[in-house]
């Protein structure tokens, strides 16, 4: 640990130049990084190392690639993985990095009406629900978690329609309360759940499988598209999420004795706790 408290201040000390600037930049996000206290628990820090403010805009995934394909973000922090190369591809974004991990989880009622509990992937799971109509919230918003959960209803052969399944349209937390109150089934992300206080009879009914492996990139916007773009302090919190400081910092944020995040570098995981490599292996089926 003291090879790593060396390499951080090494970090930290040659960007000193830059922080004086005092810049702050704008970053385009999920709404599960947010809701879950991510930001309000790492920016903090990266600001006090930096200087650097960091100006948060939580939405959907989609929503997120939007405003910086026109030019309204200065980096993004998603996890929707093709959408991210695309965006890429067409030239909006660049540099993109690995930054850290969770997994989507299948939340259902206790009684779990549709026996997803003994589903053996998600996509059976999904059908089960489908099969026996019991409700299900979708986000239906263009976010990573409902791209992610159309691509399951696709693995299963599954078109959902009808009244048992209801798209929200609006972010995780707004689709967990609903779920709650009318006790359906949703899919979310385990760091949001992690968080989520207004429960009531909601458990998770399912997780593990490899199709719910849910990574979060960050992608710095090309300022040869844009030249506004403040791309130098963009790219300083880039390098810090990337940084030991800033992996140090999403493993530090534990929610009732877990994870939210795992991060991504896997020298961190080595030097931290048994416990905590199992709770990051618990994160990635």
């Amino acid at each position: 640990m003291r090879i790593l408290t060396y390499i951080t201040a090494f970090w930290i000390a040659s960007l000193a130049p830059i922080w004086a600037g005092g810049d702050t930049i704008t970053l385009a996000s999920t709404t599960s990084t947010d809701h879950s206290g991510l930001f309000e628990f790492i920016l903090p820090q990266f600001t006090a190392q930096t200087g650097i403010s960091v100006r948060v805009v939580a939405v959907g995934t989609g929503q997120a690639l939007r405003i910086a394909r026109s030019g309204d973000a200065d980096v993004l922090l998603v996890h929707h993985r093709p959408s991210e190369d695309a965006f890429i591809k067409e030239g909006y974004g660049i540099e993109r990095r690995d930054v850290m991990f969770n997994q989507f989880v299948i939340l259902g009622p206790m009684n779990d009406p549709a026996g997803v509990k003994d589903a053996h992937t998600a996509a059976e799971a999904l059908a089960l629900i489908a099969q026996s109509e019991s409700k299900f919230a979708s986000r239906g918003d263009n976010s990573g978690t409902h791209l992610r959960e159309l691509e399951i209803w696709q693995s299963a052969g599954i078109t959902p329609k009808g009244a048992w399944y209801q798209e929200i349209g609006s972010g995780m937390g707004t689709t967990l309360n609903f779920a709650s109150a009318a006790n359906a089934y949703t899919l979310s992300d385990d760091g949001t759940w992690t968080t989520f206080r207004n429960r009531g009879d909601l458990v998770k009914v399912f997780s593990g499988d490899e199709i719910l492996y849910n990574p979060y990139g960050i992608i710095l916007v090309n300022p040869a598209r844009f030249a506004h773009v403040k791309y130098e302090a963009a790219k300083i919190f880039s390098d810090w999420l990337a940084s030991p400081a800033g992996q140090e910092a999403i493993g530090a944020f534990i929610v009732d004795g877990r994870l939210a995040f795992c991060p991504h570098s896997a020298s961190e995981a080595r030097q931290k706790s048994e416990e905590y490599q199992k709770t990051c292996a618990a994160n990635a089926p």
